[in-house]
């Protein structure tokens, strides 16, 4: 387990050395590992709690050591996975029934026929507990960043180290990272486009276009052209959005075939399910390199759930970046907000964890005066970020390049000091992490 520590940190493994204390809970459920985030998986010595509300278990005073290795009361694997992989609710492994319950039936045979007011009230009157739900953590969960900084810490401690050196999470020492995303859904959307390249060129920013390849709208040559001659990227956005992509695994694989073979088509190495609809236990069907279908908080999504971390991760062979803002669509029908003060608090929450921060903005909607101005402005707040502190803003195709680049670098330490060996790593920085005040520091 100790090489999901060093993956996320790209630390040498010497500064590494857990074990499990055992055996663990047959029980799985929710726990605290320090102050902050939530844990879920089995616990040894203590019964996990069903529930992520009331007083969870505090299990850090629960670690020993012995001569640099550190017994830790749970797997770190398991409950990485638990969280990013969404094992920890039904919702989240996409249970069969909730996409074929009567109900669910009944309202996407006649969604065609519902005027879009109608469509919006359904779906707002359906999310309208998300206030409610206390896991993941509204409007950032952090809780696998979290761990892993305790995790850090907890290795200082045992160690008794002054610091542990790493390779920093983005290039250039940038301390974050934001992208740009539109999901093409109408040919609405399609058709205004040129106008999002037009003031996003303005900005200095390139973002990539997620295109619907079957039934929305006609997907030609001239079009990805238009898309790909300017500088941006194109993705696949399921197949023909609907919500049943993921409804069965016999016809997801069938479905998968010509969602791969579009990618092809279009030149495109990421992909995006319609909805956010997903089960990450079928990634491995899909034959692209990063996908964008996981939100950190899901409330207010079809279906719920959440990676629980603002940072990429590998879903097998392909990496996922995670949705880890409000879409656009939510902030302007469910929540009547047409300001980007959510995003900014978000943004602040992912900063603080040097995060990634991912936007969905659809073309499809935008289009009237109040929300482009509010697209405006988030675009200029993010040219500021980067003017101010160094924000880094690239297309999600630059991420997937630097990650995997990252993910296969190697921290060196020998006689001649410390260095960073393997591609890219011209642009990758030592940086150390160090306790201050109780809490894990880094610095360059």
């Amino acid at each position: 387990m100790n090489e999901y520590v060093t993956q996320y940190y790209r630390c040498p493994e010497s500064y590494i050395k857990f074990t499990v204390t055992g055996p663990l809970s047959k029980e799985e459920g929710f726990f605290r590992f320090g102050d902050e985030g939530l844990c879920y998986g089995q616990l040894a010595r203590d019964t996990p709690s069903p529930t992520p509300s009331g007083k969870l278990c505090d299990v850090i005073s629960r670690t020993s050591h012995d001569n640099g290795i550190t017994s830790l009361p749970f797997d770190v694997r398991k409950i990485v996975d638990n969280l990013r992989l969404e094992l920890y609710s039904k919702y989240s492994r996409h249970d069969e029934s909730l996409l074929t319950s009567i109900p669910n039936e009944i309202y996407y045979r006649i969604r065609p026929l519902l005027p879009g007011g109608v469509r919006r009230r359904l779906q707002k009157a359906r999310l309208s507990n998300w206030k409610t739900l206390k896991f993941p953590r509204w409007p950032v969960d952090r809780s696998v960043d979290l761990l892993f900084e305790q995790l850090l810490l907890v290795s200082l401690r045992s160690q008794r180290l002054e610091r542990i050196p790493f390779i920093w999470f983005w290039p250039d020492g940038a301390p974050s990272c934001a992208i740009m995303t539109h999901d093409v859904d109408t040919q609405v959307g399609r058709d205004f486009c040129p106008a999002v390249m037009d003031i996003e060129d303005v900005y200095g920013i390139k973002s990539c276009f997620y295109v619907v390849p079957e039934r929305r709208y006609d997907v030609t040559r001239e079009y990805l052209d238009s898309l790909r001659n300017r500088g941006f990227e194109i993705s696949v956005h399921d197949l023909n959005h609907e919500r049943n992509l993921f409804r069965n695994r016999k016809e997801f694989l069938t479905h998968a075939e010509k969602i791969n073979a579009y990618g092809t088509e279009f030149g495109a190495v990421g992909f995006r399910a319609g909805a956010l609809y997903r089960n990450q236990q079928w990634f491995d069907a899909l034959k692209f390199s990063y996908d964008t279908s996981v939100p950190n908080v899901g409330h207010l999504e079809a279906q719920r759930g959440g990676c629980c971390t603002v940072m990429p991760y590998f879903v097998g062979d392909i990496l996922e970046l995670p949705v880890t803002t409000t879409q656009d669509y939510a902030l302007f029908n469910y929540l009547n907000t047409y300001s980007i003060d959510l995003w900014k608090q978000q943004i602040e929450l992912i900063l603080e964890k040097h995060g990634l921060i991912n936007f969905i903005i659809h073309p499809d909607y935008i289009g009237k005066p109040r929300e482009w101005g509010v697209f405006r402005d988030l675009l200029s707040h993010l040219v500021q970020l980067a003017s101010r502190n160094g924000l880094w803003i690239p297309t999600p195709g630059e991420v997937n390049r630097w990650w995997r680049q990252r993910a296969k670098m190697t921290l060196v330490e020998d006689e001649r000091g410390l260095r960073i060996e393997g591609e890219g790593s011209a642009r990758a920085r030592i940086a150390y992490a160090s306790e201050k005040e109780g809490k894990l520091a880094f610095e360059f």
